[in-house]
């Protein structure tokens, strides 16, 4: 079934990638002059790849609090636990810009539809790189955008959650915008890592947890990194003692 799971999948996705993809252009076109923002085509792109996580019979997804979100800047924070991470946080149907490695955006049609959306891409281990990350995500805070981070950097093994990067955080207090944690969970059941190979029994969730003030905990990043950190730890463990 793992088998017939990844080849359904990569199937449906070979066969829709293309015409999605110049949809997406032509609504990108259409929308260009009053949409600078990018965000009707994120709204299309959202309800187009989140559907990709019921593609297979035996992939449930979900998500809850989506009216925890609030209206205006903020930092959004998940964990990271696959290549199918950022589908599920498309799930939010929510406008933000999100924060990715570099390489992707090199990918025909992924990456192409990611710079007309003009997410934030990052070079890892690139001090310069990951400054003028940062500077882009200051700016679109400063027009009214949230931008979404996995402050991980990369997966953990077996799903652990990682100790995270302050970025994210950082930029949270400078502009004194709220973080906004996001938990993911089930993504590792659907794919291991960067995949290819999808198991056939996947239950996607995602939960928008209470956004926290930043000015609650002064100026201190690191302080607030360590106080996300543990809700999003809090969260994932009540779900794995409950079943």
């Amino acid at each position: 079934m793992r088998y017939a799971a990844t080849l359904w999948f990569w199937a449906v996705f070979g066969l829709t990638a293309v015409p999605g993809f110049l949809l997406g252009v032509a609504l990108w076109l259409l929308t260009l002059p009053f949409d600078p923002e990018r965000r009707v085509l994120h709204a299309y792109v959202c309800h187009w790849c989140f559907q990709y996580l019921r593609a297979w019979p035996g992939w449930s997804a979900r998500v809850e609090g989506r009216e925890l979100l609030p209206e205006g800047p903020c930092v959004l924070v998940a964990n990271h636990q696959s290549m199918a991470d950022i589908l599920a946080a498309m799930g939010l149907f929510h406008p933000f810009k999100f924060v990715s490695k570099a390489s992707l955006f090199r990918i025909p049609l992924l990456g192409w539809m990611m710079g007309l959306l003009r997410y934030v891409r990052v070079e890892r281990g690139r001090p310069q790189s990951m400054r003028e990350m940062l500077d882009v995500c200051r700016g679109w805070l400063r027009r009214g955008m949230p931008v979404l981070l996995f402050p991980e950097g990369t997966y953990g093994e077996a799903g652990r959650l990682l100790p995270f990067r302050r970025g994210a955080f950082r930029l949270a207090l400078e502009a004194g915008v709220p973080v906004v944690p996001v938990v993911i969970r089930g993504t590792t059941e659907l794919v291991e890592g960067d995949g290819p190979w999808m198991n056939p029994h996947a239950r996607v969730r995602v939960q928008v947890l209470p956004l926290v003030r930043p000015e609650d905990f002064g100026s201190d990043e690191g302080v607030l990194a360590e106080r996300v950190r543990g809700l999003i730890l809090q969260a994932l463990g009540s779900h794995d003692s409950s079943g």
